[in-house]
């Protein structure tokens, strides 16, 4: 069991940051990304030994981290789309701002769609592990990716030359 508990750290060590990255961006908020994360590993340490043993961790604490993301989203108000929030001040820096609208754009996205784009264009994972980790078919990521690639176009028309490329 030693060797589960060290496993299981060094997996934290190793993986905390970016499971951190992608639950603020699912979350809009660096507390409740944290607390996301947090939650995630504490469902998975208890059944270490076993996911160890199936081969890939890393994509089972990504499907726990989405479900109880969506589990929040379904009980309350996405905390980006609360009022009480005080509006987001861009950065003169093109680079901060395209951050800042991709961020305000994908806070808007349901739960699903918003998964599957960070999944597919943020970690950059195939259709096939994307559906793998969220538990959905590769039609349902296929469709959610389209739309909500379009979704992002209407909310943040600005974006489009993130795409564009110089020729």
């Amino acid at each position: 069991m030693a060797g589960a508990q060290q496993s299981f750290e060094e997996f934290v060590r190793a993986r905390t940051a970016a499971l951190s990255r992608v639950a603020y961006l699912l979350t809009g908020d660096h507390h409740l990304a944290e607390d996301l994360v947090q939650q995630a590993l504490l469902r998975v340490a208890g059944r270490w030994p076993a996911l160890v043993a199936r081969g890939d961790p890393d994509a089972y604490v990504r499907r726990v981290m989405y479900n109880q993301h969506v589990s929040w989203w379904r009980r309350r108000e996405p905390p980006a789309a609360r009022q009480d929030l005080p509006p987001a001040t861009p950065d003169p820096g093109d680079a901060v701002v395209a951050a800042v609208a991709v961020r305000q754009a994908l806070a808007r996205l349901g739960p699903r769609q918003r998964a599957v784009l960070i999944l597919r264009y943020f970690e950059d994972l195939t259709e096939a592990r994307t559906a793998d980790i969220l538990g959905i078919s590769v039609g349902t990521v296929k469709s959610q990716a389209r739309d909500g690639l379009a979704r992002l176009r209407e909310l943040a028309p600005e974006l489009s030359t993130l795409t564009e490329v110089e020729r």
